[in-house]
């Protein structure tokens, strides 16, 4: 069903459509006797928030022995900017490691899961199959599941909770898409967890490997979730998302990442714009428009900005373009053929990146012999309905 992005003015978390949302992690009484006794891991950022305060700090205040803090793609405050591999050991109080999952280990080694008896994780995801926290979690998973240890899925909200996209094809896999589903996978975080333990987490190596992956997983439900309502984050999840806009935005805006054209990477306003240099309308071949002349032409200059945008797409370049506001519940496919359209440079315009975040060589290729959008996303309808079966077996809410 097509939401009214608009409300999102008015739908605050903690406001009318969301005041008895209970997320995973502020359900105590079902997960803290798990922890007692026990030495714990957790898979946590800056959004791993209990009513304001961080996982780590309301857990220690409980007495729960925390050993280690693993942490995703973007590091433990989210300042990390996308892509930036984050290596070696720090120190959170006292004795508690902090160890990036985004360096040279995306797994836990079997010398850290030792350190610990149990592992938590949480992580507010966007709803996206390149947004890499998920990629992060099959790995956890993979790492419990070769040494016995259990997982508790503390689970959240997902902002883009519908289904979109082509499903991801073998030879596209990487880290920025590990599982054949597609774009927008319409799950909460618990509910992919559940899923990825019968479709294939890696291969397992042993008839223990295969006892461990019956008893891994634990969910810690929300109460009071509905799947149609929005909600609005109250911590945004990486340094360039930091607006229910460009949240909304990003399942269609992210596959520019895969060519020359600009996101706001190095502005004020990242997934809310997109251009290049010398961006001209009228280029634009009006069959495939979805640019409306009435829309918000934008000049901007990216910039480098420490830990979020250093070397963003032409920086310090004055740069033309448009303001996109995406309400539907789709890949607005239109937005990357009408700037194929415009940029006058037509060969090189869809790199490798391109091939793994829409996960199906064949989008650019029907891009190229000037297929539609509406056509394009046809041709995703038979794998769509096949994955929605799937899916359909796992929703708790």
């Amino acid at each position: 069903m097509k939401k009214v992005f608009f409300l999102l003015v008015a739908v605050l978390i903690g406001g009318f459509a969301s005041a008895q949302l209970v997320k995973g992690g502020e359900r105590f009484a079902e997960y803290l006797p798990m922890l007692q006794n026990k030495r714990v891991g957790i898979v946590c950022n800056h959004t791993s928030v209990v009513n304001g305060v961080h996982l780590a700090d309301t857990l220690l205040a409980q007495g729960v022995n925390i050993k280690i803090l693993f942490t995703p793609e973007h590091g433990l405050k989210g300042t990390q900017e996308a892509g930036k591999l984050i290596n070696g050991i720090s120190y959170y109080k006292d004795s508690i490691k902090i160890i990036s999952l985004y360096g040279k280990n995306k797994k836990p080694t079997p010398q850290q899961m030792n350190e610990t008896d149990i592992i938590l994780y949480d992580l507010q995801d966007v709803g996206c199959r390149f947004y890499t926290y998920i990629s992060t979690l099959e790995y956890v998973m993979q790492a419990c599941i070769e040494t016995g240890k259990q997982l508790i899925v503390l689970d959240r909200p997902n902002p883009n909770n519908f289904v979109a996209g082509p499903v991801l094809r073998n030879d596209c896999k990487s880290f920025v898409g590990m599982q054949n589903i597609p774009i927008c996978y319409g799950l909460t975080v618990g509910e992919y967890a559940k899923m990825l333990l019968d479709i294939g987490l890696g291969t397992l190596n042993s008839e223990v490997d295969t006892a461990n992956k019956k008893n891994i997983l634990t969910v810690i439900e929300m109460q009071n979730y509905k799947r149609d309502s929005i909600y609005a984050l109250d911590v945004y999840p990486s340094p360039n998302l930091q607006s229910m806009q460009a949240i909304k935005n990003y399942p269609t805006l992210c596959l520019f990442e895969g060519t020359p054209i600009s996101v706001g990477r190095g502005t004020d306003r990242p997934f809310e714009i997109i251009g290049f240099p010398g961006y001209n309308r009228e280029k634009i071949n009006p069959i495939s428009n979805i640019l409306n002349p009435k829309s918000e032409i934008i000049s901007f200059t990216p910039v480098s900005i420490k830990g979020v945008a250093e070397n963003p797409p032409f920086k310090d370049k004055l740069c033309r373009g448009e303001v996109i506001t995406i309400h539907s519940d789709a890949i607005e496919l239109e937005y990357i053929i009408d700037m194929y359209n415009a940029y006058p440079q037509k060969d090189g315009f869809f790199t490798r990146m391109f091939d793994l975040l829409t996960g199906d060589k064949t989008v650019k290729e029907q891009i190229i012999a000037g297929k539609s959008a509406q056509e394009i996303r046809k041709s995703w309808e038979k794998d769509l309905e096949a994955y929605e079966k799937t899916r359909q077996k796992y929703l708790i809410y």
